[in-house]
């Protein structure tokens, strides 16, 4: 098995190699700056250009539903293409057997456009040309469930990675969610065992407004202006990273999305539904909003080695949870 750790050209050219009939002569990497999570280089050949994606170490510090998860990609990508309009890239071939190479990696083509923190020419009306195109987008991936999609009415992260087992309503997916990720925030050293069963608690107490009926919607779950492509008039011409992607309640995408900067008027416009502004939903939107920042404590302390972020997510945290107490 090759060793990963050192990524050598000639490695990485044999990767490309196993899925592209390319002339091995004309390949050119380039390492792309900008991702976060996995090791990402830009691919060019006599055939094109596509993006290898090489998913990090299993011991690199993951929070529960990252382990392997590039592996349900294949799947969403084809479902996305095929039943909705979203710029989503095809996937040209992934190995995820670890036999020849011990982490997952996948090839996929290259999509027009540039990511929306990158595109200095937008001016105002641009973004809400945008953010109103990425609302239809959302709304038609909002649309497909598990029951039709998968064949199985079932929430939580239902991919190949199988973080969770299926949970059959969205209240126990979301408990079993909530709850490996805590154990996730104490097994980082950020909350101690009764901090965390401050928040174990509050979930518990809340338990009922989660009962409500719902399908199990896609939710991409990673909406930013880094995972939206857009052109020179501001149309989106991809949407990327689908690896975060779980089947549950679309209040959760829009709580990702207030914190995200996303979920302005002009994104509403496209969307084309109104947002359930009931108190019960403001509960479930505090909850999780809190899903999202808390992530990212378990990140500082494992990936990023920042103590003064890690503190002020964990402070943010304590202030959202305060919002809650009865």
């Amino acid at each position: 098995m090759r060793d990963e750790n050192k990524l050598e050209i000639s490695i990485l050219k044999e990767l490309v190699l196993n899925f592209l009939d390319a002339d091995p002569l004309t390949l050119k990497l380039t390492p792309v700056r900008t991702g976060k999570h996995n090791t990402s280089y830009w691919i060019a050949s006599n055939l094109g250009r596509f993006i290898l994606r090489i998913a990090p170490r299993d011991d690199s510090g993951l929070l529960f539903y990252e382990f392997k998860m590039m592996r349900q990609e294949p799947d969403l990508h084809a479902l996305i293409r095929a039943k909705t309009h979203i710029p989503a890239p095809a996937i040209i071939g992934y190995d995820f057997s670890r036999l020849k190479f011990n982490r997952d990696y996948l090839l996929m083509e290259v999509l027009p456009g540039v990511p929306v923190n990158s595109a200095y020419w937008m001016t105002n009306a641009l973004v809400q040309n945008t953010l109103r195109q990425v609302g239809g987008y959302l709304r038609e991936l909002h649309s497909l469930t598990a029951t039709e999609h998968l064949g199985q009415t079932a929430y939580g992260y239902l991919g190949a990675h199988h973080p969770m087992a299926p949970q059959p309503t969205w209240g126990e997916a979301f408990h079993i969610m909530w709850n490996q990720l805590l154990d996730d925030v104490m097994a980082c050293g950020v909350y101690t065992r009764n901090e965390a069963q401050v928040f174990r608690d509050l979930l518990d107490y809340y338990r009922r407004v989660f009962d409500h009926p719902l399908s199990p919607c896609l939710l991409h779950m990673d909406v930013w202006n880094q995972n939206i492509l857009v052109d020179k008039n501001g149309n989106v011409t991809g949407l990327l990273d689908f690896d975060r992607a779980l089947w549950g309640d679309v209040e959760l995408e829009f709580a990702v999305l207030d914190y995200c900067g996303i979920s302005e008027p002009a994104f509403w416009e496209g969307y084309g539904l109104p947002r359930d502004t009931s108190t019960e939903a403001q509960i479930r939107r505090q909850f999780y909003l809190l899903y999202e920042v808390q992530k990212y404590m378990p990140i500082c302390v494992w990936r990023t080695h920042n103590p003064q972020d890690t503190e002020e997510y964990k402070e943010y945290s304590f202030i959202l949870a305060a919002e809650l107490l009865p």
